[in-house]
């Protein structure tokens, strides 16, 4: 069992070198498939899903599951989705909530500085080690500047692109969308 929780607990730390790949190394340091997908965020932040990603991580937890069975690597696995569900929800509250507590604080302040005034840096969403281990992380003193103009951004209203496409995969009128 101890084993299982370790690999549990690799898939989960994998998570966030992988979430740090797509949305830095991927999204804006090179130009690929899922810049453009990014880009949709940033021109609109409401679009925090990434609704298209969630069918084949299904389909893929479903067939490891079914093929290889409960084993380590299964487990570690899941410890990597299990981050990505982390980060979906993680990213939302950043957009749509005001923080609970300081450590939403720590990443809201963080991810809406990169978005309004870093998109070269910042790429940690959960989590800062990786922006820190390569370079990414903001000198303390900018930190501070952003924090004080971030705390002044309001959170989101209105519907993200998942209750959008929901509601339009439903058939219900885009003017009831609340």
């Amino acid at each position: 069992m101890g084993s299982y929780a370790l690999c549990f607990a690799i898939g989960i730390g994998a998570w966030t070198l992988l979430e740090y790949v797509i949305h830095g190394v991927l999204s804006h340091q090179h130009r690929t498939v899922v810049s453009s997908l990014h880009q949709v965020h940033h021109g609109d932040p409401h679009a925090v899903f990434t609704s298209r990603a969630w069918l084949p991580v299904m389909v893929i937890v479903l067939a490891v599951v079914g093929f290889f069975g409960f084993r380590p690597g299964t487990f570690a696995m899941l410890g990597l989705v299990t981050g990505f569900i982390g980060y979906e929800v993680l990213h939302y509250r950043i957009h749509f909530a005001r923080p609970r507590n300081r450590f939403e604080t720590y990443l809201r302040t963080r991810h809406l500085a990169h978005h309004a005034f870093s998109p070269d840096a910042i790429f940690g969403v959960t989590n800062s080690l990786w922006d820190h281990v390569l370079g990414t992380e903001p000198a303390p003193s900018r930190q501070q500047e952003m924090k004080l103009a971030v705390e002044k951004i309001p959170a989101l209203t209105g519907p993200s692109n998942w209750k959008r496409a929901v509601t339009i995969y439903l058939g219900t009128p885009r003017a009831s969308i609340r």
